[in-house]
């Protein structure tokens, strides 16, 4: 019975293939893109392990589901999506997003100042994951300029970097970690 192996040595040569089947340098901008989403999704599923509600559990889940289906999206370099052979994303998922923002912010106090990241490994690490999430919608946005992407992707990041904002004050007071709002001092 043969094996099959991880390697296939295809990219010692520096270069990966995309769904086309053309090959591309590993520092390509679609690949920094859909690498920096599967970093992301990483990330997610690091804090998704980290003692949280089970709620929180779910929607990280389906965060790192929707993940995958983006990090496909980006990997097709043709117009033709059927080309990935599976569902790409869609504005229903962004709604989700936006309505757990809404749920979890409901049940925060109101913010007037930026928060300075810390106090608990699942805040931080959450806040970690906003920053990855912020540098994949840089990404993103950019090779959208030079190859049409499916709109909705840059919807969606936008949107989950604010979801993963939300959800690690939402970790600071589910833990009862006191926020440090950063409050800059005037010249004097």
């Amino acid at each position: 019975m043969k094996k099959n192996k991880v390697y296939t040595k295809t990219g010692d040569n520096g270069t990966t293939g995309l769904f086309s089947g053309e090959r591309v340098p590993k520092h390509h901008l679609r690949i920094k893109a859909y690498g920096t989403v599967d970093e992301l999704n990483s990330w997610i599923g690091l804090i998704r392990s980290q003692g949280i509600k089970e709620e929180h559990v779910q929607e990280l889940l389906k965060v790192q589901n929707d993940l995958m289906y983006i990090g496909s999206e980006l990997a097709n370099d043709s117009n033709d999506s059927s080309m990935v052979g599976i569902d790409v994303i869609n504005i229903k998922d962004v709604e989700i997003i936006e309505n757990w923002i809404d749920r979890i912010t409901d049940d925060l106090p109101p913010l007037k100042n930026f928060v300075i990241p810390g106090g608990h490994i699942c805040v931080s690490n959450t806040h970690l994951a906003r920053c990855v999430c912020r540098r994949a919608e840089r990404f993103i946005t950019e090779l959208n300029e030079t190859s049409k992407i499916n709109p909705v992707i840059v919807f969606y990041i936008n949107r989950l970097s604010d979801y993963l904002f939300t959800l690690s004050r939402k970790f600071a007071q589910d833990f009862e970690i006191n926020e440090i709002k950063w409050t800059p001092s005037q010249k004097k």
